[in-house]
């Protein structure tokens, strides 16, 4: 079946806690979102199966549609080769049972440990730890660390082809004297990639040939200038099914599920890692659309954040996990890691310290429950702001250019670990901000999700706000690989919900007076004058696809995309919360220390955002 012919499309997610099921047809001259189920992820005991979850939600499906999508048997997910029954296509990720957890080691951790860092996340995998012959610990704490994690599999790298040998064949030696056994399975090696310097092969190869898997693949930084990725990563995807997915309870049959008929013949579809597919789904979208593209996912225990920026004229894509910062199992994290200070500074009413700090530990203990109050929302948006602004300082410090490119380089500068390359984010050049987990994707209102987009990502200069609806990225992202058009069309139309644009002046302001103004044609002709004043927010009303000509006047030393006080010129595009003027100011943005003032400014931007009601903040919280 060639791709033009597929017109039904079913894809799940099966996630550590649910598994989500959406089906896709081709109606009217495109792709569309038609229906969606989910039910409980059974990975674990009593069912010890992912099918059964599986087989749950699409049922769920197929008792909406009122057609058949599993077999006759009802044991499986019915895939015909015609199209007159089931589906045409069908594909799954999965982060259920952790997901895919690797230790990558390198020889020196801020270069070939962190192109090692870049490869094994951009897989998909969350990174638990990063060994290096430079990382401060003994050998002996390298091996005991190794054994402890029980990672799913390792990822060593080292050297530049032709370079020295004997670090990395150090590291090689420590990963067999750690032995570390596989989280999943009995009596199978646990698997190893080797991506370092060709010349060490053989040395490697002798040193854990008999105790590991091992997979020998081209080097990630075959000369100091470049990194090649690639190969790792694709590498770390086929080993992610033959050896993690395969053993895990009841994938071997989901893996015979997935795939569709290719001119008579069946074509399976590999299963990818949930964060895998979303980074090849933001990959994808900045490609097909040729901008730059920000992603994060605030999850229960960690937060995902994927970009893809420039480097050197082309595109980059970084991913990051903030294994410790997420919204329920790690909310203490998050207060451990901002601080009291900087979270009560979100909280647009006076409260007490000792209360904050008991309703945090009160949803670390019981981390499913939701706010059934509007004052435990705002608390919790308190929180996630903290958790998404410090995700995005980690994301910074990881995707960056390579060290030591174009530089001179002395001995000394080799194992310096303090200082990489410069930070390839830029929030001015950004084109697309898109925000997903729940307290974004199931805010009560739409403004709420942008106001903490705003306020934790601080975007610079013209930046389009995004929400994922209902979090089908997963799907979409696998789905990417099989049929881009249809992943694409139902990304613009059915999954991403545009929140409008955001105007952010950048540089060092003055306090008073106006930070630009906005010149717009509206859509019936008219022109509208808004200026951006310091230190206030501004909503103009711009509908879901509405679009107007603009012109943007920055102020002498302020820059909006153009350079510093030169004019912006483009279209400025509306949303469900609308078009956002920020002139709260850039590099450094702060909050007033006074904490009345500091209350008056969070609720003088709630209601010019329509955040909350404005009744709740006129009594200072409903207390």
């Amino acid at each position: 079946m060639a791709a033009r012919e597929i017109k039904s499309i079913l894809a799940t997610d099966c996630g550590s806690t649910t598994t989500k099921s959406i089906l896709i047809e081709w109606r009217d001259g495109r792709f569309r979102l038609i229906r969606r189920g989910e039910a409980p992820t059974t990975v674990e005991a009593p069912a010890e199966d992912v099918t059964k979850g599986v087989l749950n939600a699409v049922g769920e499906i197929e008792d909406l549609e009122g057609r058949q999508f599993l077999n006759d048997a009802k044991d499986g997910v019915l895939v015909s080769e015609d199209g007159s029954r089931g589906v045409d296509v069908y594909c799954s990720t999965s982060s259920a049972g952790g997901g895919l957890q690797m230790t990558v080691a390198g020889v020196v951790k801020s270069m070939t440990g962190e192109s090692a860092q870049r490869a094994a996340l951009g897989a998909g995998a969350i990174v638990m730890d990063v060994v290096a012959s430079n990382d401060g610990r003994l050998p002996h704490e390298k091996v005991a660390d190794i054994r402890r994690l029980r990672p799913d599999m390792i990822l060593l790298s080292g050297g530049i082809d032709g370079g020295t040998m004997d670090h990395v064949v150090e590291l090689a030696e420590i990963i067999r004297a750690a032995d570390p056994k596989p989280r999943f399975g009995v009596g199978y090696k646990l698997p190893v990639i080797y991506a370092g310097n060709k010349d060490a092969r053989k040395a490697v190869a002798e040193q854990l040939g008999e105790t590991v898997e091992l997979k020998i693949v081209d080097n990630l930084r075959p000369v100091l200038e470049r990194e090649n990725l690639s190969p790792a990563r694709d590498t770390i995807h086929e080993l992610f099914m033959e050896h993690v997915m395969a053993q895990a309870p009841g994938y071997a049959k989901l893996m015979e599920w997935t795939g569709l008929y290719e001119n008579g013949k069946w074509r399976n579809v590999p299963i990818m890692p949930t964060p895998g597919a979303v980074g090849k789904l933001i990959e994808t979208v900045a490609k097909q659309l040729g901008i730059h593209v920000m992603g994060v996912d605030i999850g229960g225990a960690t937060t995902d954040v994927f970009s893809v920026f420039d480097s050197e004229g082309q595109p980059v894509f970084n991913r990051t996990v903030s294994a410790n910062l997420g919204m329920s199992y790690s909310v203490s994290n998050v207060l451990a890691s901002a601080g009291i200070d900087n979270v009560m500074r979100w909280v647009p009413f006076h409260m007490d310290e000792a209360d904050l700090r008991n309703r945090i530990r009160n949803k670390m203990i019981r981390p499913t429950t939701i706010p059934q109050e509007l004052e435990e929302l705002i608390i919790e948006q308190a929180i996630a702001r903290e958790a998404l602004r410090l995700a995005l300082v980690q994301h910074r410090e990881l995707a960056v250019g390579l060290k030591g490119v174009a530089q001179e380089r002395t001995i000394g500068d080799a194992f310096d670990q303090s200082s990489s390359g410069a930070t390839l984010v830029d929030m001015m050049a950004l084109d697309l901000l898109i925000g997903s987990g729940g307290v974004l994707s199931h805010a009560p209102r739409r403004c709420q999700t942008a106001h903490m987009l705003i306020d934790s990502f601080l975007p610079e200069g013209v930046t389009m706000l995004a929400v994922d609806s209902i979090f089908m990225m997963p799907h979409l992202g696998v789905l990417s690989e099989v049929h881009p058009q249809a992943a694409t069309e139902v990304f613009d139309n059915d999954c991403l919900i545009k929140l409008g644009h955001c105007v952010a002046p950048a540089g060092p302001v003055k306090r008073g007076g106006s930070l630009a103004e906005v010149r717009m044609t509206m859509p019936d002709g008219s022109v509208k004058t808004e200026s951006i004043d310091y230190g206030v927010m501004k909503h103009v009303p711009l509908g879901a696809g509405e679009k107007v000509k603009a012109e943007i006047v920055p102020a002498k030393g302020l820059d909006v995309g153009e350079g510093l006080g030169k004019v912006w010129t483009g279209t400025l595009e509306g949303g469900v919360v609308g078009l956002v003027l920020d002139g709260r100011g850039r590099r450094p943005f702060n909050l007033p220390e006074d904490d009345v003032k500091r209350v008056e400014k969070l609720q003088e931007w709630s209601a010019a955002l329509n955040t909350y009601p404005e009744r709740f903040l006129s009594l200072g919280g409903d207390r």
